[in-house]
């Protein structure tokens, strides 16, 4: 079954949500909200997909602007993705190889593999760059 994009479902998702720069805390907070409902969801739709994938960049791109000092890590954007879905480490285990290796990198004993990033990437829906170090 090939996975088809509808535009038209695309522009009424712009129009509910009008992802647009962000410019202020408030804004960000919002897209935030929109972010985790979106990523909650069990299955998105490719507009859907899309969408998240817009929003995750707007936000990105005001949160490097604004916040000056980015302390974020791959372990604590995989640790929050999890709080944000009630995601245990065990839950991870077959995602990742093995729960063992899911607590080793959540303990910083181990660094999350290339292959392991792509792994949650997809099962987040995020950019797997997210979970390397740059």
């Amino acid at each position: 079954m090939t996975v088809t994009f509808d535009l038209n479902i695309y522009i009424n998702l712009l129009y509910k949500y009008q992802p647009r720069i962000i410019k202020t805390e408030e804004e960000n907070g919002i897209f935030l909200e929109i972010v985790e409902e979106l990523i909650s969801r069990p299955n998105l739709t490719p507009e859907e997909d899309a969408l998240l994938e817009l929003l995750v960049k707007l936000i990105e791109d005001f949160e490097d602007k604004h916040y000056q000092l980015n302390i974020s890590t791959p372990k604590s954007r995989l640790l929050h993705l999890m709080d944000a879905r009630s995601i245990e480490a065990e839950d991870l285990g077959e995602i990742m190889g093995s729960s063992e290796e899911v607590f080793e990198i959540i303990n910083d004993r181990l660094e999350i593999t290339k292959k392991q990033a792509e792994d949650l990437g997809r099962f987040f829906r995020i950019d797997p760059g997210l979970f390397l170090f740059n």
